[in-house]
């Protein structure tokens, strides 16, 4: 058994319908009808249909996530925005935050990142930490140096202990819906780096047990490889998680890798 538990979560973005968000998540409930110790699996719809989400995977192994939520701990005058106490309401185990498209197509800051990570753990939800370089940053062997400040950034005044209930997702911009992924050495290296990275900014320990997923055109074809890395604890899926059929091979990889 890995020490670290695979953690497998598929981010919906804004796709499905109520039908096609309700029959893909019956599907996976069928096939993991309940939690098993080689893997954790997450979906995180679009907030419309959380609630139908919810009942469609109740009492199986699939655990509910958010994509996004504000920073205020209740609710409040903020016209459009979702609460955390909406979000446990309905059953939101999970909340994604930093995720790129939230930071280049809406302006989120590692400040705003902050604001909404404190606030999601501070009322007991999990946090999907997204962090990840863009090609142009790459190419100006940049990676790390923009690894830095995004954690340094979205990690202020949140403490050690706190880490138990958050979880990283290392996602190269550059592979987020391209078709290209990096490559295993890549993604792992990326990996190693956050994982120092927390091991220096607060203790082994911590980073020892801290789970770091990859994100960036996960398939079925190069999960086992990706999650076999000794560095890579799951995968944050984005277009495969919209199918059982590409989906669930994922799944598969990361129960293999979990209990191998």
């Amino acid at each position: 058994m890995r020490a670290r538990r695979p953690f497998v979560a598929g981010n919906w973005k804004m796709n499905t319908t109520l039908k096609s968000a309700t029959e893909l998540a019956a599907g996976l409930a069928k096939l993991l009808p309940q939690d098993i110790p080689g893997v954790e699996v997450a979906v995180c719809p679009p907030a419309p249909y959380l609630i139908p989400v919810a009942a469609a995977i109740a009492g199986s192994g699939v655990k509910l996530g958010a994509q996004n939520c504000h920073s205020s701990k209740d609710a409040g005058a903020f016209t459009g925005e979702v609460a955390l106490n909406m979000l446990q309401d309905v059953g939101c185990e999970y909340v994604i935050l930093g995720h790129s498209e939230r930071r280049s197509l809406f302006g989120e800051t590692d400040a705003v990142v902050n604001a909404k990570v404190l606030a999601a753990l501070g009322k007991g939800i999990k946090v999907i930490l997204c962090v990840g370089e863009q090609l142009s940053e790459r190419q100006a062997n940049q990676t790390n140096a923009v690894l830095e400040t995004q954690m340094a950034g979205s990690l202020a005044n949140v403490a050690g202990d706190q880490l138990g209930n958050l979880v990283l997702a290392y996602e190269p911009v550059w592979a987020i819906g391209t078709g290209l992924t990096a490559s295993p050495e890549q993604a792992e290296s990326a990996h190693v780096f956050l994982r120092q990275w927390v091991a220096n900014r607060y203790n082994p320990q911590i980073a020892e047990t801290l789970r770091i997923l990859y994100g960036g055109s996960v398939k079925g074809d190069n999960a086992k490889l990706l999650l076999g890395q000794p560095n890579i604890d799951g995968a944050l899926v984005g277009g495969a998680s919209l199918k059982v059929d590409q989906f669930w091979p994922i799944v598969a990889a990361g129960i293999e890798v979990g209990n191998g």
